[in-house]
């Protein structure tokens, strides 16, 4: 049997991943987990280790580093790095890189969001749209994927657009803007937004500063770093939660320029949606205005390159069944300890099993709560630190989902927590809606997983389907990897961890 390595290091948010020959994911982390450095761009030596019971046959790393340079060069920052894949890969290697594979490739960066997407989907052919800050020199892409009749994963490029005109360079600038950390907290920008309340006409005149060409998706300036000739006007007319506000709805808008497009272009009523901005789950809700069916990988961003690169080298559709692919505690999922824990002090924290592969905790590395309680949402923000204004996500057995939220156009599902819906009953609920009464739902299959059992039997105690659902971690931390982690986050923020 042969594997495959795929690799995304020196931006952000480096990880790698694991493939063998039959398209089976073996393995897929996030160096952030280890180092406990949030986002970090180098591949930590306790992830390389995680890669000790295999040879590779094949390394695939997830851009083209002389094109990545090239667009350092173009935008005036500072040399990014090594020019040729060989050099890359011993880098970010490191000491690792003693058992060389026999084959090195690199692929464009918004082909691998593409393929991370497309090949872990169920889709024969579809729509691909990658839209992040900057890929190389490519802002936004819109591909259409299919497999010709040996299986293989075909790629056509219909459309792009090009530095320095980014939605989601705007969106981090507009973050960064309101006093937020860029490319980290731009969920925290997503989450304000529900409180501003300024009107139409501020609206265009907050649109008309900012974007010049909305068919081009084109803007005024280069936002790289940041919005600051417009700071001080923006300062003079817009609160934080106004300009989150407006800034939203131009993203939105943006977005759905876009995915209209896309539709026209590629003929296809199925969506791969791909990058960072495809984590924007409130714009997500919007998909179904132009398609049928919607795939985002539980990891759009640049860490899930990583397995994008991976399968462009393998070529073929990947078996994806999980995204529980991290780092592993043994064990069984501690049910009885966490239902006992829900019932006499309503929040527990679980590490359990392997860690989830994307930046939202499904139920493995998880803060968990009784999602009835007025006084819930306070005390689950004490204890991770963070703001009081953001929302915390219901996880729902995913056969009482409906009766529960009303989901958007053509989300049948929301395994990933990549939508928002409308709570029916906000009153009965109010530790998982947000300030608009929408939450960001996790549905759960009879998948037979830890979290499925474990709300099957808080659902026969309480007759609540769902509880409150976040990570296990605090604001500027990752998320508890390990059993030591779990210990630690246990010792210092008095809440019981169960393994």
């Amino acid at each position: 049997m042969n594997y495959t390595l795929g690799i995304s290091a020196g931006f952000h948010d480096a990880a790698v991943s694991v493939i063998n020959d039959n398209g089976d994911i073996l393995f897929a982390g996030h160096s952030e987990r280890y180092s406990k450095i949030k986002n970090d761009h180098i591949l930590h030596p306790a992830l390389l280790a995680e890669l000790e019971p295999w040879y590779f046959d094949t390394i695939a790393f997830y851009e083209r580093p002389w094109m990545h340079n090239l667009q350092q060069m173009f935008s005036g920052q500072h040399l990014y790095g090594p020019w040729l894949t060989r050099d890359a890969v011993k880098l970010h290697l490191g000491e690792w890189y003693r058992r060389p594979a026999r084959r090195l490739v690199s692929f464009p960066h918004h082909l691998s969001h593409a393929a991370a997407g497309f090949q872990t989907s169920s889709f024969d052919e579809a729509a691909v749209v990658v839209i992040d800050a900057i890929g190389e020199l490519d802002t936004i892409s819109i591909f259409h994927a299919h497999y010709d009749q040996e299986g293989q994963a075909k790629y056509k490029l219909l459309w792009r657009q090009r530095y320095p005109h980014s939605i989601g360079l705007f969106y981090s600038a507009i973050t960064k803007h309101i006093g937020l950390k860029p490319m980290d907290e731009e969920y925290i920008t997503m989450g304000m937004s529900a409180y501003g309340s300024k009107s139409i006409n501020d609206y265009v005149k907050f649109r008309n500063a900012f974007v010049e060409n909305s068919h081009e998706i084109r803007f005024k300036d280069n936002l790289h770093t940041g919005i600051n000739d417009l700071s001080y006007y923006l300062n003079m007319l817009y609160d934080k939660e106004d300009t989150a506000s407006m800034a939203q709805q131009v993203a939105e808008h943006l977005i759905n320029t876009v995915m209209k497009k896309a539709r026209q272009l590629s003929g296809s009523s199925n969506l791969v949606y791909m990058g960072g901005v495809a984590l924007n789950c409130v714009a997500n809700s919007r998909l179904g205005e132009h398609f049928n069916k919607i795939w985002i990988m539980p990891n759009p961003g640049d860490a899930g390159s990583s397995l994008g690169a991976a399968a462009l080298a393998h070529g073929r559709r990947l078996n994806w069944r999980t995204a529980f692919l991290g780092h592993n505690i043994p064990g069984e999922y501690p049910v009885k300890p966490l239902l006992d824990k829900l019932l006499s002090e309503r929040i527990v924290g679980v590490a359990s099993g392997r860690a989830e592969f994307g930046p939202r905790a499904l139920g493995n590395r998880s803060l968990l709560a009784d999602p009835r309680g007025a006084d819930i949402k306070d005390r689950v923000n004490e204890i991770k630190r963070r703001q009081k204004f953001r929302p915390f996500a219901p996880v729902i057995l995913a056969e009482c989902a409906r009766e529960y939220f009303n989901f958007p156009d053509r989300w049948f599902d929301s395994p990933y927590m990549q939508c928002v819906a409308d709570c029916r009953e906000p009153d009965r609920y109010p530790a998982i809606c947000h300030v608009d009464q929408t939450s960001r739902v996790q549905t759960v299959a009879r998948d037979g997983s830890g979290i499925r059992q474990l709300l099957e039997q808080w659902y026969l105690l309480t007759g609540c389907p769902m509880l409150l659902n976040t990570s296990l971690n605090v604001r500027g931390e990752p998320m508890v990897n390990n059993r030591y982690d779990a210990d630690r986050f246990e010792k210092l923020y008095g809440v019981t961890v169960c393994s």
